[in-house]
């Protein structure tokens, strides 16, 4: 496609310039696919920008900078690294297919209930006794909705202090205590205190949360399946190299005498006596 200094310039040294520019799904098209349907202008562009960073390449090896030993090391360890990426693709990718991202989420779900939800409203006030003063309130009558928009001071009172659905977890300790020692209908005995202030609680429905939809978690999935499978890869490899540490003493075999030894009694250490290890 070009020549720079007189050396050639070819359509794959392009394409690799584009890497870094173009979204995945065009980098993973055949080279003369992708240049027929790109626009003129970006074609010219990713040729442009592939023969400057020749034009630097070959100035930066004129003044012998690929000798420098530090630069050296460098591209030694980044010629590592992608060799590192390169295995484990090769290795872990053909393995993440649909099928096993699906069989796990029917495995994680099959049979479980989920975890179980309840749907409250509250009334959140500074003081307890402005807390009180509701509760006698509601148990005389009162509407719940209607007392959690005129006194509430949650941002939720205009909406009759509704909390939607929520799991335990997803509230501070004290409140939701409260909330799941309630059944639908019933109101908190006594103001429940929390960091925020004085709430009164009620609960209008509890339910068992249902799974998250397949659809929803496929590519949660599909990344834990990725790392468990590069985790055991690796555990893999390093544990069929043959390895020799030189900065620590080798153990013992394990059939050594010294393993099955009772240590020997404690000795007043004298100026010519060696340092049991």
């Amino acid at each position: 496609m070009a020549r720079v200094d007189g050396q050639p310039l070819r359509l794959s040294d392009v394409l690799a310039t584009a890497e870094g520019v173009l979204p995945p799904e065009l980098r993973a098209m055949p080279g003369a696919t992708l240049l027929q349907m790109l626009p003129p202008e970006v074609k010219r562009q990713l040729v442009e920008r592939a023969i400057t960073e020749r034009a630097l390449v070959n100035a930066a090896r004129a003044l012998g900078l690929d000798k420098d030993p530090d630069i050296a090391s460098r591209i030694r360890r980044a010629e590592e690294q992608e060799l590192q990426q390169a295995l484990l693709r090769r290795e872990v990718e053909g393995r993440i297919t649909d099928a096993a991202v699906r069989a796990r989420y029917d495995r994680d779900n099959a049979g479980q209930q989920g975890e179980e939800e309840v749907h409250a409203r509250h009334i959140l006030v500074p003081t307890e006794t402005e807390a009180r003063q509701i509760l006698a309130e509601l148990q005389h009558g009162g509407d719940f909705a209607a007392l959690a928009r005129s006194k509430s001071q949650d941002p939720g009172a205009r909406d009759g202090g509704d909390l939607g659905f929520f799991k335990k977890g997803d509230m501070v300790p004290e409140f939701a205590n409260a909330a799941f020692a309630l059944q639908p209908g019933q109101v908190s005995p006594a103001p429940v205190h929390t960091p925020f202030g004085w709430h009164i609680i009620k609960v209008e429905e509890r339910r068992r949360a249902t799974a998250r939809p397949f659809d929803d978690v496929k590519q949660e999935i599909r990344e834990h399946l990725l790392q468990e499978e590069v985790t055991a890869t690796v555990q893999r490899i390093r544990g069929a190299a043959r390895v020799e540490r030189l900065d620590q003493p080798p153990a013992p075999p394990a059939n050594s005498l010294l393993n099955q030894a009772a240590p020997p009694p404690p000795a007043q250490p004298t100026p010519t006596q060696p340092r049991r290890r």
